[in-house]
């Protein structure tokens, strides 16, 4: 591995198994190194990617594994439209036309797109095969770890899935530097998302040390993202099929997967969505009484960073309740909400239908159009 240091190396334990997390510069270089376990009796390994991603890292990924296992590469549209019935059933036909078999293994080399979409089709490919996710975007960074795998339904996010953990994770932090804003954004959403209902001091630190998106893109990175990460892992090691405090993690998505769902798949960075996600579910616990969040502080907050925090405004209130109502979250057709009471203390409560019609109508002046 030369002189290259690892910044970070963490372990995801789960009830049957554990993976090693690599954080570092560079450490693409060394993945036939750091993934030799992974790869070692495999058949012949697949990299799926995207035609952004691909034309920048897949041909380096293919040579440098090349000298341990045969490798194929299979290249999708980019974007989130991308994670449908359509692509899944063309990527597990590539699978069979490529012989891949049991002993097989998938590289999801990208975003959470190809994260998600490759590690359904590993799930679901002969009943389950192996799969190692090589993110190379910063919201990845959450999807990436606890094995949540799934496709689009066009009435809602994320319904269709599975929970298949990945091998390994290798997360080369110089893959992000040619990220555009919007996408750095979208995956510091997750990291604020992370100390809001875990790390109240991160939360803290967050807070004073990154007001803009100049100061996500510098040095620091390296620094909040393994511990982001191992908030993460903490929680999936606790919970690992989402029974009871992994839920937590939903925190902004009610709301933010309905933005998604109501403004068109793509048209909104899932970060972003969650983003305006969080700063309406800490109005939804003003309102039932259960904290006394200072909204123009955590909104100003967020606002200075670019997120949409206005975006509900756009679309009609009763759209966003019916999309709400579709998320995974809910039970019964009633809404079920992540709140946080305070920074490190969340909690999932039931809100009724008028709580949520009343607060976007108030907040964003609409009437109809709320």
């Amino acid at each position: 591995m030369g002189e290259r240091i690892l910044m970070e190396q963490l372990i995801v334990q789960t009830n049957a198994e554990a993976y090693p997390v690599y954080v570092g510069e560079g450490i693409r270089k060394d993945a036939s190194q750091l993934l030799k376990d992974q790869l070692y009796m495999k058949s012949k390994a697949m990299i799926i990617t995207d035609d952004q991603v691909g034309p920048l890292y897949a041909g380096e990924l293919k040579e440098i594994l090349s000298s341990v296992i045969s490798v194929e590469i299979y290249t999708i549209p980019a974007g989130e439209e991308s994670k449908s019935f359509l692509e899944l059933e063309k990527l597990l036909t590539s699978f069979i036309k490529n012989g891949l078999d049991r002993q097989s293994v998938i590289i999801a080399l990208g975003g959470g797109v190809i994260g998600d979409l490759a590690g359904f089709a590993a799930a679901t490919y002969m009943r389950g095969i192996s799969f190692i996710q090589i993110p190379t975007t910063l919201l990845a960074h959450d999807s990436s770890v606890g094995g949540k795998t799934g496709i689009n339904h066009p009435l809602g996010k994320n319904l269709i899935g599975s929970f298949h953990q990945p091998e390994a994770v290798l997360y080369d932090t110089d893959t992000l530097q040619s990220l555009p804003d919007k996408e750095w954004r979208s995956g510091f959403a997750e990291m604020i998302k992370h100390a809001y209902i875990r790390d109240a001091e991160f939360l803290e630190w967050l807070q004073e040390n990154v007001q803009s998106i100049d100061d996500i893109k510098s040095g620091i990175i390296n620094k909040f993202l393994a511990r982001s990460i191992k908030v993460k892992a903490d929680i999936v090691k606790e919970d690992v099929r989402e029974k009871g405090i992994r839920a937590f993690l939903n925190f902004g998505h009610t709301l933010g997967h309905a933005l998604e769902a109501v403004s068109g798949y793509g048209k909104i960075t899932h970060g972003e969505a969650v983003g305006a996600g969080m700063i309406f579910a800490l109005k939804v616990s003003n309102q039932l009484g259960l904290s006394n969040w200072n909204i123009v502080k955590e909104k100003a907050w967020l606002d200075s960073i670019g997120f949409p925090t206005e975006a509900p405004k756009n679309f009609h209130a009763k759209d966003l309740i019916q999309a709400m109502k579709k998320d995974k979250k809910t039970t019964a057709g009633s809404i079920r909400f992540v709140l946080v009471t305070q920074p490190g203390v969340p909690r999932i409560e039931t809100v009724e239908e008028d709580t949520l019609l009343s607060i976007l109508q108030e907040d964003y002046k609409g009437g109809e159009k709320a």
